[in-house]
């Protein structure tokens, strides 16, 4: 193959997403890129997923699971088998813009210390709302979407340097990927994202944020926004996160932020109806630190970290249907 056109492994992970998949892999089919693999990772779906792919999709492959493995693991199944140069990372929810693959590959072959790529997500039901243009982190070890909830107004049309991408609609060069790992399996699913762009980060890579990779989201497809799933997860890893990925001296001065956002949730969600899964997030999240504080690296440019590390989360209020969908 042409070493001017790499070629780009789009990998999907799907568990009972059927109603999403006409729309997603249309959407990649008619890339104007043209060297794409799709790869499609079944994370134990009982929705018919896999006959439905079979039928309409046969070009793409399909690696089964007899379980669902997570986000993480389900990737990382679909990364070992890519053939590409670079690895794209799709949710099942979503509908890319034909320009998509091409404009994150072209991005990645404008600058050799980029290791990853974060598009323009916005919501498929909202298109004038953002869902994400990349990731922000704080002291607390809350992270969030740059620009998450805000109409978009153009105010984020600027190829620009951003922290990380959200694994929803990213791109990354195989290559940094070899030298700092896949995605952390004990994460499972929400983070495993920040904890690969804080890798990332520490072993010098870079992350640009490419406008012109437009993708529609659905956001919570799958999962579902706000659901005990998703809140124990999140609330899981973001003290693993802080544990795992956080330089020594930062760790230690944000201490007080870490524990107070910690504590500050607990009677939150307790009060929203989600008691068992804050709860049972923060016990487990205790109880995995020994494990996390073995996998530090010791790679430790704070100085790198701190150019995108904010004190306090700036993370907007979702809109109202949002609040009304919660599960």
């Amino acid at each position: 193959m042409d070493n001017d056109v790499p070629l780009v492994s789009v990998i999907i992970v799907n568990y009972n997403g059927r109603m999403y998949l006409d729309k997603c892999i249309s959407s990649l089919m008619v890339q104007t890129y043209p060297a794409i693999e799709i790869i499609f990772v079944d994370n134990g779906s009982s929705d018919g997923s896999i006959e439905h792919m079979n039928k309409n999709f046969p070009s793409v492959k399909i690696i089964a699971t007899k379980e669902n493995l997570g986000f993480a693991k389900g990737n990382n199944i679909g990364i070992k088998v890519a053939n590409g140069e670079l690895i794209a990372t799709l949710n099942n929810d979503t509908k890319v813009t034909p320009e998509w693959v091409e404009e994150l590959a072209k991005a990645l072959k404008s600058d050799d210390n980029a290791g990853m790529c974060a598009s323009k997500m916005l919501f498929m039901d909202a298109p004038e709302m953002i869902n994400s243009t990349g990731i922000c982190i704080s002291r607390s070890g809350a992270c969030w979407d740059r620009g998450m909830f805000k109409y978009d107004t153009g105010q984020y049309d600027s190829f620009v340097d951003v922290f990380g991408a959200c694994a929803g609609a990213a791109m990354y060069r195989k290559s940094m990927l070899e030298d700092i790992g896949l995605f952390d399996e004990d994460f499972c699913a929400y983070m495993e994202d920040v904890d690969l762009a804080f890798r990332g980060r520490l072993a010098g890579w870079k992350c640009l944020y490419v406008p012109k990779a437009v993708v529609y989201h659905a956001h919570g497809g799958t999962a579902g926004y706000g659901s005990d799933y998703t809140i124990y997860h999140g609330n899981r890893n973001i003290i693993w996160n802080v544990i795992k990925n956080y330089p020594a001296k930062l760790l230690i001065t944000s201490l007080p932020w870490i524990i107070g956002r910690n504590l500050a949730v607990i009677p939150y969600y307790i009060l929203k109806g989600h008691a068992c899964a804050i709860l049972r997030s923060k016990v487990d999240a205790i109880k995995g630190i020994p494990a996390m504080l073995a996998k530090r690296i010791a790679r430790e440019n704070q100085t790198e970290i701190m150019k995108y590390l904010r004190t306090w989360a700036d993370i907007p209020s979702p809109p109202h249907n949002y609040i009304n969908n919660d599960k």
